[in-house]
């Protein structure tokens, strides 16, 4: 299989890279700074060169948006939007103008799309897509419209010949430097993994080997079409799921935070609380329709494997030891 993947040097591109290329498939990356062999530069914008790597693949995955690990400006909110809806309308346009389109696109989208809610799980067919929730900031709206237009220029995309899946993800959990949960496990490291505003809001999440497994049982499953959640079928409330990552680590407390210490911790970090607070519970409702097992269903497990995996990799065994310098788990940002 050739798999194209636009914005693929992110962390969830290198687990997805990584992975694909291991299991002997042919995979280019399409980037604005091309470095190594099968990369190729693109702007995310326009339609160049780069779209003969699109012509006579077998699918595109297209990963590409700036990261939501920032503060949520105005002038970074609009970012995200443009950056998202720019290049999953010219990931279509490409695959338009294709003589040989490929079989499958698959759009990278979020499980922030969904309200905030604690008493239910949203699946595909009956979950709410969020926006309009009473009792949350009303800048957390625009996260929900920026994942409504990126889904969205992937549905406008004249494309009759591709079928296309958009991936409302949860947080995909990889030992791999510099993501999601490096950082959490980070502060678990420190003594900082408590509960965050009393922590009743859930935390979905999904392992990175069943990420891959699961992009690769939607390439593989030629029957399913259109939005399908990917995480986790035990999502957790926060102070739950923290609780569980002390405990892989051997870290036997963890200070709580209150909801005025998380935003100066955000702010510290230069990121947002909206990613703390906003209460994500989704289920995996067509991938379990369809067949898809998980490998990693439960978050004890998964955090157990994790924590071993970081180990390994970095030689960190103390709860307080630094990662060696020569670890070789660095993820290359986009």
């Amino acid at each position: 299989m050739k798999a194209v993947l636009p914005g693929g040097t992110g962390q969830v591109g290198a687990v997805l890279d990584r992975a694909l290329t291991a299991a002997g498939h042919e995979v280019v990356v399409l980037t604005r700074s091309p470095k190594r062999e099968r990369e190729v530069g693109w702007d995310g914008v326009r339609l160049g060169p780069w779209a003969e790597v699109v012509d006579g693949c077998d699918a595109v995955i297209n990963l590409a948006g700036r990261s939501v690990s920032c503060r949520y400006t105005s002038e970074n909110l609009r970012a995200m939007m443009d950056s998202r809806v720019d290049s999953a309308r010219i990931v279509g346009e490409a695959i338009a103008a294709a003589a040989r389109p490929p079989r499958v696109w698959l759009q990278m989208s979020t499980a922030t799309i969904y309200a905030h809610r604690h008493d239910a799980a949203h699946d595909e067919a009956t979950g709410v897509i969020g926006g309009s929730e009473a009792g949350v900031p009303d800048y957390w709206a625009y996260s929900v419209e920026i994942a409504r237009n990126w889904e969205q220029a992937q549905a406008d995309a004249r494309t009759p010949a591709t079928r296309k899946v958009a991936l409302r993800s949860a947080m995909v959990m990889s030992p791999d430097r510099g993501g999601v949960f490096d950082v959490l496990l980070r502060l678990t490291r420190l003594g900082l993994g408590g509960p965050v505003a009393g922590g009743a809001q859930y935390v979905s999440w999904i392992h990175d080997e069943d990420f891959v497994r699961a992009v690769e049982f939607l390439i593989a499953r030629d029957d399913v079409e259109g939005p399908v959640n990917l995480a986790s079928p035990h999502p957790l409330p926060q102070r739950q799921f923290m609780r569980t990552l002390r405990a892989a680590w051997g870290v036997p407390v963890g200070l709580p935070a209150t909801r005025w210490m998380a935003e100066l911790g955000a702010f510290a970090m230069r990121s947002d609380t909206e990613l703390l607070l906003k209460s994500r519970r989704v289920a995996p409702g067509r991938l379990s329709a369809a067949g898809f097992t998980f490998a990693h269903s439960e978050w004890e497990q998964a955090a157990t494997d994790l924590v071993r995996r970081f180990r390994q990799a970095t030689g960190v065994r103390r709860p307080f030891q630094l990662p060696s310098r020569s670890a070789d788990i660095t993820t290359r940002v986009r």
